[in-house]
């Protein structure tokens, strides 16, 4: 939380967090990360690896349904996500074919089901599964994705929007945010993804 209000010079109309503590718990409200805050603070926040986003709506109007994260179709990944999936009409429609229902109106949602079926249908690893999702994607992004199965792994990805990773100054430590600002306090010790790339 106090990451996102660092990046709230930005403008947004609404955020959300999500974190793992055994369960894959998300709170996410429209306005200010102090409603966030507000709404959080009587919840299981507790948790070892968790992910925040503010978001400026594109696809929906900003209201607590369309702030981001967002689940998968099985609630087994969540997702946030910066930029714009410019195809995701026709890949919601395919998938609503198949039995996905959405909670929705983003294209965010869109993508984490479609890595959540890949992961299902194709037998892959989750990694493996984002790549192949992002392989049918046409659009920019700078995206966050938890998994229940994988408590000790964050995957990001990026084109066109950007992405730095901190490393932290424990054993194991690591950090992911849009650019630094929000990271500064823990380390200075950062790479910057080029487009394209994962970590």
């Amino acid at each position: 939380i106090k990451g996102l209000q660092r990046l709230e010079y930005r403008g947004y109309d609404s955020a959300g967090i999500a974190i793992l503590n055994g369960d894959l718990k998300v709170y996410k409200k429209a306005g200010k990360v102090s409603d966030l805050h507000a709404f959080a603070k009587d919840q299981d926040i507790k948790g070892h690896i968790g992910m925040g986003h503010t978001r400026w709506a594109t696809h929906g109007e900003p209201n607590d349904r369309n702030a981001h994260p967002h689940y998968s179709q099985n609630s087994r990944f969540a997702m946030i996500h910066n930029g714009i999936i410019e195809n995701y009409s026709s890949i919601k429609a395919e998938l609503e074919k198949r039995g996905h229902e959405f909670r929705s109106d983003t294209d965010t949602e869109v993508l984490v089901h479609l890595i959540e079926d890949i992961y299902e249908n194709a037998n892959v690893s989750l990694d493996e599964a984002v790549r192949l999702a992002l392989g049918e994607v046409i659009g920019a992004y700078a995206i966050v994705i938890l998994s229940k199965e994988h408590p000790n792994e964050l995957i990001c990805a990026r084109k066109g929007s950007p992405i730095v990773v901190g490393v932290g100054k424990e054993k194991g430590e690591y950090f992911v945010a849009s650019d630094a600002t929000p990271i500064i306090e823990y380390t200075n010790n950062v790479i910057y993804l080029n487009d394209g790339e994962m970590a």
